[in-house]
């Protein structure tokens, strides 16, 4: 709709496209409405909706077509969920644009940018990831730090203060990835247990409630987890044996089990194995098998799942084409 899959048009695909005019692409992230690239010299590059001014290039201006990010050089790492964008810098700096209603941007105002602008008071940082409007990121002494929407508790500090500048999150170390969701968030420590806080009503902390969490909290029964995503209202974990694990929101599916019905512990996603690396959109999920062929379920009314129809999906079907993909 808002030209975010570049490819030059403003048309729904039901089957992949090749974004155009973009290679020696290092990593991806898909925001709400936009989609960011990173090369390889450390530019980063954007496309699709920009009313807040996501795509950081100085206007307002929707593309359908990849454009770089204005003065933003020296990357590392880029991230995204929501209607704003996050890039780490190789000195340890965060840098963010787009909207910034509840402080996501880390720069001490509530002020849409669109252009990048940095986050306040923060060094020496690792590893970022966006929430649907909120952020993490990791330093080097393995703290987390959060900014932004806090009114689900998604920062984890204890309270439900919105935060425009980044604050620490309470009593979390030895953290080795993270990934925010639509409202909550989610880490995975070095010993393969995963913790959750934040938004609960459908159940996406996986901790056997849907009561909110302020502060981190342990999903005691998922061991040997090697990686996270966080969806709007889900969350997915990869086990050490290839297997997939859900939990949370399922109105389409996206939890992968077979049903349509939410879930507040996780559940083992049906027909997948030997997957090496997940991801959550808003209402589905994606998984890489090492085959280098890529899995689908859930929302499709939109063709997001790349299977050449519209139809949802409540276990994993192939996304069409026989490309091979990489992590």
């Amino acid at each position: 709709m808002y030209g975010q899959l570049g490819d030059g048009t403003n048309t729904d695909r039901k089957m992949p496209v090749q974004v155009k005019g973009l290679d020696n692409v290092a990593a991806i992230a898909g925001g709400v409405w936009h989609s960011i690239a990173l090369k390889t010299d450390g530019t980063v590059w954007v496309w699709g909706g920009n009313w807040a001014g996501q795509l950081g290039n100085g206007t307002t201006k929707s593309r359908n077509i990849p454009i770089q990010v204005n003065g933003l050089g020296g990357i590392m790492a880029i991230a995204t969920k929501g209607q704003h964008s996050l890039a780490l810098r190789s000195d340890g700096t965060v840098w963010a644009w787009g909207r910034n209603a509840y402080g996501q941007l880390g720069d001490g105002t509530t002020t849409d940018k669109n252009t990048p602008v940095q986050a306040s008071g923060l060094s020496d940082v690792v590893s970022i990831t966006g929430g649907g409007y909120h952020c993490l990121a990791k330093k080097t002494d393995g703290t987390i730090w959060a900014w932004g929407l806090n009114k689900n508790n998604q920062l984890g500090d204890g309270s439900t203060t919105d935060r425009t500048i980044p604050i620490p999150v309470r009593g979390l170390m030895d953290v080795s990835t993270m990934n925010g969701g639509g409202d909550h968030s989610v880490v995975l420590k070095n010993n393969g247990n995963v913790w959750t806080w934040g938004f609960n009503q459908y159940g996406q902390l996986g901790d056997g409630s849907t009561d909110n969490r302020s502060t981190p909290f342990p999903i005691n029964k998922l061991k040997k987890v090697i990686a996270i995503a966080g969806g709007g209202d889900h969350t997915l974990a990869l086990k050490s044996d290839g297997t997939v694990w859900a939990w949370g929101s399922n109105s389409s599916g996206q939890l992968g089990d077979g049903t349509t019905t939410k879930r507040d512990v996780p559940v083992l996603v049906k027909k997948l194995d030997n997957v090496i690396s997940v991801s959550g959109g808003g209402q589905h999920s994606i998984a890489l098998k090492a085959d280098g062929t890529v899995w689908a379920w859930g929302l499709n009314k939109n063709g997001q799942l790349g299977d050449g129809s519209v139809l949802n999906r409540n276990t994993p079907a192939e996304v069409i084409g026989g490309y091979q993909f990489q992590d």
